[in-house]
């Protein structure tokens, strides 16, 4: 068993404390937290449930759902993530309008996914949808920068170095190739096609929330990449 998790951006540090990624994070523990207490009524309420949805009922759980999860390993993997490519992306948008951005991506990933299975009961939740759009707008705009990133096969582990658009153009592609598996036999726990429309929203759309002015003062000589 093998995988890639991203560790951070080694080419650039950020001129703020990511505060907003930072408080996503600790929205999303907190959420975790309640659906420990609430169980499967929680998850219920307040999860995003397809059929429910295109019948014009329970709105609010556009926004809800992408702070819920549905293990220990779903949220800490989401959470990985998150803070490996956030803070920068924060950064050359700056606090508010990353907020707005990471909000709005996670809209869209959900109605995504919605459309792709209106008529589903299952309830669709957690975060990798707005992230998949941190993730969108991370690889156009800093498509050269090193992620520091934790490789490892069964028990050996290594920290390399790897360009964002080889490693987030790789992780997209995963999620197509894996999409359309899941909908060759109709099955699956995955909401491939929340990353696919998250990722596109942050491609196609990042570029409108950033603040080319911060883009224009990072750049400049990478940090040591050793």
């Amino acid at each position: 068993m093998g995988g890639l998790i991203p560790l951070g951006d080694a080419s650039r540090r950020p001129r703020s404390f990511a505060s907003v990624t930072l408080l996503i994070i600790a929205v999303n523990a907190w959420v975790f937290l309640l659906e420990l207490e609430g169980g499967n009524r929680f998850v219920h309420t307040w999860s995003a449930v397809p059929v429910r949805l295109t019948h014009g009922h329970h709105a609010i759980t556009l926004l809800t759902s992408m702070f819920m999860h549905g293990s220990w390993m779903h949220i800490i993997g989401n959470m990985v993530f998150l803070w490996a490519f956030g803070p920068a992306v924060e950064d050359a948008m700056g606090h508010f309008t990353y907020l707005f951005f990471y909000l709005a991506g996670g809209i869209v990933a959900m109605l995504a996914q919605v459309l792709g299975d209106p008529s589903s009961r299952i309830p669709t939740l957690g975060a990798s949808g707005a992230i998949a759009a941190v993730m969108g707008v991370f690889i156009v705009t800093y498509p050269r920068d090193r992620i520091r990133t934790l490789v490892f096969f069964f028990i050996i582990f290594r920290i390399t170095f790897i360009p964002a658009v080889f490693l987030i153009g790789f992780w997209f592609l995963m999620q197509v190739l894996d999409y359309g598996v899941v909908a060759e036999v109709r099955t699956g726990g995955v909401a491939y096609l929340a990353h696919i429309g998250g990722f596109l929203f942050g491609v196609v759309l990042g570029r409108l929330f950033i603040d080319h002015r911060r883009v224009a003062l990072l750049r400049g000589p990478s940090w040591p990449t050793y």
